[in-house]
C-alpha cells in the first residue's frame, strides 16, 4: 500500500489572523474555509503552486494547553521546512513584509537556507535545495 502526508495541523491563535498572514505574507493559497460549528473550522492552505505534497491545517487552539503550544510545537526546533526555487526572491519579499528571520542566508551543501519565524514564533527553514 503506497502512503503520502498530506496534512499537517498547525495550532492557531485565530483562523482570520492565520489566513491573512499565510496568504498575504508567506503567499501560500487558501485550498478549504468550511465553517464546522459556531467555534471551528476546516482551514487548509498551501504554498502557491503546489499541486502536490503536504498542506496546512489551520486549528485553532479551543484548551489552554492547546494555546500553551502555540508557536511552540516542536519545543523550539525548526518545525516547517518551506522549498522554494528562487530563494532571494522569496527571502527579499518576506522581509518586506516584516518577517523575521532569525538566521541569516547561508549556504549549505544542500542548499541555501535561512530561519524565520511566522506570526506566532513557529521556525521554518526557507531553502532553495542545490
Amino acid at each position: 500500500m503506497a502512503q503520502q502526508l498530506v496534512q499537517i495541523s498547525l495550532l492557531v491563535k485565530d483562523y482570520d489572523e492565520a489566513i491573512q498572514y499565510y496568504t498575504r505574507v508567506l503567499n501560500f493559497e487558501l485550498i478549504e474555509d468550511t465553517r464546522l460549528s459556531d467555534q471551528k473550522r476546516w482551514v487548509v492552505v498551501r504554498p502557491r503552486g503546489q499541486s502536490c505534497g503536504c498542506n496546512l491545517l489551520l486549528a485553532k487552539a479551543s484548551s489552554v494547553e492547546q494555546q500553551l503550544q502555540i508557536g511552540n510545537q516542536t519545543g523550539g526546533r525548526v518545525f516547517l521546512f518551506l522549498h522554494t526555487d528562487d530563494f532571494m526572491r522569496d527571502y527579499t519579499d518576506y522581509q518586506s513584509k516584516g518577517v523575521e528571520f532569525i538566521r541569516p542566508p547561508q549556504q549549505e551543501s544542500y542548499g541555501m537556507v535561512s530561519v524565520f519565524k511566522d506570526l506566532y514564533g513557529n521556525l521554518w527553514d526557507l531553502i532553495e535545495p542545490s
